[in-house]
């Protein structure tokens, strides 16, 4: 079997209601797919994110090396992928999940089985649901969306903060506490809006809510995260981060300096379901767990599922925690629509696919509605 074309597609589709974390405003959702075509005709896809480079890197670079290799043999090419991207991991990430459901599918193997097979076989979700909204206080809808989110059978939300004066912010999560109750598991993202001092202030008051975890309070500045090992020490709240880390490198040196206590590697931006693997086997090393990062279109929510599937409890009570599953819950049909049977959440948890590769089926027609240019 070899390699015969590598297609790629620019995925756009604007939101019907402008929503926003602590630093930016997100009008539109966007994924770049990539397909692998063989002489065997069976095709592997991936995903990732249509940054700057990220499109130009696989066709100039990446297809050429492709073209007439057998995928199977993918040890050696993901290798020279690596030498080929200048230590890029989100062009490898999705020709590297395309590389994986080609491989499945060549073997008639889900890709959990591909790296051991999988150690459940549903993964439980919590929903990435409360983001700010323009001209409007989140006290005033929060609670309203948390509310319809418990409803719907989840059990762990996620909820946008650092936007806006930490007392008002601090009234909005106070007001998801009392709407939703204790034993629903909370958690804030602060994406990078806080200094360092007030980070700490707003995670001791998080602490006091119950909250379990608070992600990203201070700017990331892409690989450095500058001072997260102080929050680690001051804090009794768990600190996640890592998304914006693409590569096992990166996460090395933050892992080394405890920069975080939760690790969250992206599938679709570090690289791959493999290299996600290793980064979340380094961080037990050092006692820290993994929760991967996942704000992606179907085949990135796919390849994440498989990733989660494969990673063990916290430890090996029977009370333990299980990684969890960021599932983003905005109208989306790059998420929705371009499958044929899409991936849901059905009581708090998303099972994970049995068919060969990662299981999905892509809707080729959809896709192509829903792209800037193919």
């Amino acid at each position: 079997m070899k390699i015969t074309a590598v297609k790629i597609f620019e995925l756009a589709h604007p939101l019907p209601r402008v929503i926003g974390g602590a630093t930016a405003w997100v009008r539109t959702f966007e994924a770049l797919i990539v397909k692998l075509e063989t002489d065997a005709g069976l095709s592997g896809w991936g995903e990732t994110e249509p940054l700057g480079g990220v499109r130009s890197l696989i066709e100039d670079h990446y297809a050429p090396l492709l073209i007439g290799r057998d995928p199977m043999a993918f040890r050696a090419t993901w290798r020279e992928l690596w030498g080929a991207n200048f230590g890029n991991g989100m062009a490898l990430a999705a020709v590297a999940i395309a590389l994986d459901d080609l491989r499945g599918k060549a073997l008639g193997l889900p890709v959990a089985e591909l790296y051991g097979g999988r150690l459940r076989d549903r993964v439980p979700a919590y929903a990435a649901a409360l983001y700010y909204r323009q001209n409007a206080d989140p006290a005033g809808h929060y609670p309203q969306v948390a509310e319809e989110t418990v409803a719907r059978g989840f059990r762990a939300i996620k909820m946008r903060i650092g936007a806006q004066d930490p007392k008002r912010d601090l009234a909005a999560v106070a007001a998801v506490r009392r709407a939703v109750g204790p034993d629903i598991r909370l958690m804030a993202d602060g994406n990078g809006a806080y200094t360092l001092g007030t980070a700490i202030r707003m995670g001791r008051e998080l602490e006091q809510l119950g909250l379990h975890w608070f992600e990203e309070p201070l700017p990331q500045e892409t690989t450095e995260y500058a001072a997260y090992e102080r929050l680690t020490e001051k804090l009794d709240i768990a600190i996640g981060a890592g998304e914006a880390l693409t590569s096992r490198g990166m996460f090395k040196e933050a892992i080394a300096r405890r920069a975080m206590d939760i690790v969250q590697p992206d599938v679709i931006l570090a690289g791959g379901i493999g290299e996600c693997l290793f980064v979340a086997e380094m961080a037990r090393l050092w006692g820290i767990s993994c929760v991967p990062h996942c704000w992606a279109g179907a085949l990135g929510i796919a390849a994440t599922v498989h990733l989660i599937s494969l990673l063990p409890d916290t430890s090996w009570s029977r009370t333990t925690e299980s990684p969890l599953l960021e599932l983003d819950t905005n109208e989306d049909p790059l998420r929705d629509k371009l499958l044929a049977a899409p991936l849901e959440a059905r009581d708090g948890f998303v099972s994970v696919p049995r068919g060969p590769g990662l299981g999905v089926e892509v809707e080729e027609e959809r896709l192509k509605f829903y792209a800037k240019r193919a």
